[in-house]
């Protein structure tokens, strides 16, 4: 589930507003279609200072991420989309490419921005239980992402960054963080986000008018066309009408970069945040009456439907806490459509205590529907492991991108950030890289 269910939908936009009437931000109106865009007040030569750069910020490099939101890797194919196609062939593939748990949209963007996993960036899904607050609510605050992102690498080392972001929860998470930053508009009021159109004419207009080090760019037209039933004919046809569409205006940015003799200079990573999952309308997982049937967790528990998980909290004592889990788990694991039910804890999930006790995955075809049968009636959802495996491939002209190579690697959203980093200059973050540098010498391709 793309739109979490306690979700203010413009919200963050709000928000943002308050940056530039405050004085943090100044806005400049740019483009053909008058596109607003708001750009940090610093001083670029006093954060040149706070490091010396392998490369300088007068380098002519360019990093592009293209973040095709929902997109499946067998949908893009040279009659559908040639141009993410042609991208795909001409440069460096990975075709064994997935995101991280949980397969959502904010922690594998959060998470391809700061190259670590959600136990260290704060952010394991899009919608958590928060224990301070008492409450269910999205992750859609600045504060929420408690690690350092490439985007402010760049900033401190004298480079400038830019953010075209669709959804009104990823433009809240990143907040001020990048140097320019698009105001989207317009914006769909019921799915909270900018049509593709617009947010490629504003990356076009950024580009030309600011032409940031790093442009991050959430496209979501394919998203939001997933979460339609995709039982019948006409949304199985819109859905390849979205993208090719979207593709379409990939063609166009790829265009504008080699006329303009920036595509020499430049490395364009594309990939998604997850792909996408359909259930028929009789697939739903609700744990909530089956949990709270039972004496020892009733009114002792909080459950985050993010679609193909769910996370569950104990608020009951913590001297409880292990038998709790212990139970929570195995009523899980005997409700019809439940993958399986972990200990958010497992070393190997790395979802850090946002993301509560349990966390519980559906099954291929199946959707969580908490707290009862009528909370999720969208049959496109994500979250779960059917949801993993994504497009991840990196073109542009420079030297450093192999030419119509393929990566036996399993490259995964973690790897965007350290790749972004290495390519200018940076080779460490605070604490490490969880992900790798997909361009780095000695990889084996074919």
């Amino acid at each position: 589930m793309c739109e979490p269910t306690n979700h203010e939908p413009g919200k963050a936009f709000a928000e943002g507003m308050a940056a530039v009437r405050t004085g943090r931000r100044t806005l400049l109106q740019a483009g053909a279609a008058g596109m607003l865009f708001s750009t940090a007040v610093a001083a670029p030569a006093e954060a040149a200072r706070r490091a010396a750069p392998r490369v300088r910020p007068d380098t002519k490099r360019r990093a592009y991420v293209l973040v095709v939101d929902g997109c499946r890797p067998d949908e893009i194919t040279a009659s559908v989309t040639p141009h993410l196609f042609a991208l795909r062939e001409g440069g460096l593939h990975h075709p064994r490419a997935s995101a991280m748990p949980v397969m959502e949209t904010i922690p594998n963007h959060v998470m391809m921005m700061t190259g670590v996993r959600p136990d260290r960036t704060g952010v394991p899904a899009n919608s958590i239980y928060d224990r301070a607050e008492g409450k269910g609510r999205t992750m859609d605050r600045p504060e929420d992402i408690k690690a350092v992102t490439v985007i402010e690498q760049l900033n401190q080392r004298g480079f400038t960054t830019g953010t075209v972001l669709s959804k009104d929860y990823l433009y809240g998470v990143f907040g001020e963080r990048p140097t320019h930053r698009w105001e989207p508009a317009p914006i769909i009021p019921v799915s909270g986000h900018a049509p593709d159109l617009f947010t490629m004419n504003a990356t076009l207009s950024m580009i030309e008018e600011f032409d940031p080090h790093l442009v991050f760019v959430n496209l979501g037209d394919i998203d939001r066309m997933g979460h339609s039933d995709f039982t019948g004919t006409n949304v199985r046809l819109a859905r390849q009408v979205a993208l090719a569409d979207t593709d379409a205006l990939v063609g166009r940015f790829v265009d504008m970069l080699k006329s303009s003799g920036r595509w020499e200079d430049s490395i364009v990573i594309v990939v998604a945040d997850h792909s996408m999952d359909w259930s028929d309308p009789d697939r739903l997982v609700s744990l909530q009456p089956v949990l709270q049937a039972d004496p020892l967790l009733a009114g002792n528990i909080q459950i985050e439907d993010n679609g193909g998980a769910d996370l569950v909290y104990w608020t009951g004592p913590d001297s409880q806490r292990n038998q709790a889990i212990k139970r929570i788990r195995q009523l899980a694991r005997g409700v019809d459509g439940v993958l399986v039910a972990h200990r958010r804890d497992k070393p190997w999930l790395r979802l850090g205590p946002e993301a509560g006790d349990v966390v519980v995955f559906c099954k291929a075809g199946w959707r969580f529907s908490d707290p009862n049968q009528l909370s999720n009636p969208i049959p496109g959802n994500h979250g779960h492991p059917a949801t993993r495996r994504i497009p991840f491939f990196i073109g542009g002209g420079h030297p450093n991108v192999p030419q119509g190579k393929n990566s036996s690697a399993g490259a995964h959203t973690v790897d965007v950030a350290p790749t972004v980093a290495a390519f200018f200059g940076i080779r460490r973050t605070p604490g490490g890289w969880d992900g790798r540098n997909r361009l780095r010498p000695g990889r084996a391709l074919i």
